[in-house]
């Protein structure tokens, strides 16, 4: 991000809002919007923040599997038979015969 290009006013976006998205569709990269000099808001295209969505989900998924690995190591959890079978009496489905 380039300080000086990617952070503005709320009021200078409201008055050059077509700039503002001609520039963010040509960088990909979101605009901080500031309210009194503080920032408060951050403006970017669709296709960025649904690569930023995606970006966010892998890594919560490689959180989890990690953690999982780790509870593993440890001796933690187990077979995924034993879980199923417990599931299914526990809630009265009838298992494969």
């Amino acid at each position: 991000m380039k300080l000086s290009n990617d952070i503005d006013s709320l009021s200078n976006f409201k008055r050059k809002t077509s700039q503002f998205l001609k520039q963010m569709k040509k960088t990909k990269r979101p605009v901080v919007l500031t309210v009194h000099g503080k920032a408060k808001l951050v403006v970017q295209d669709t296709k960025s923040y649904q690569a930023l969505l995606v970006a966010k989900e892998r890594l919560e998924a490689l959180e989890g599997i990690r953690r999982g690995l780790e509870s593993i190591k440890k001796g933690q959890g187990r077979p995924a038979e034993q879980l199923w079978s417990e599931f299914f009496a526990k809630h009265g489905i009838p298992g494969e015969e």
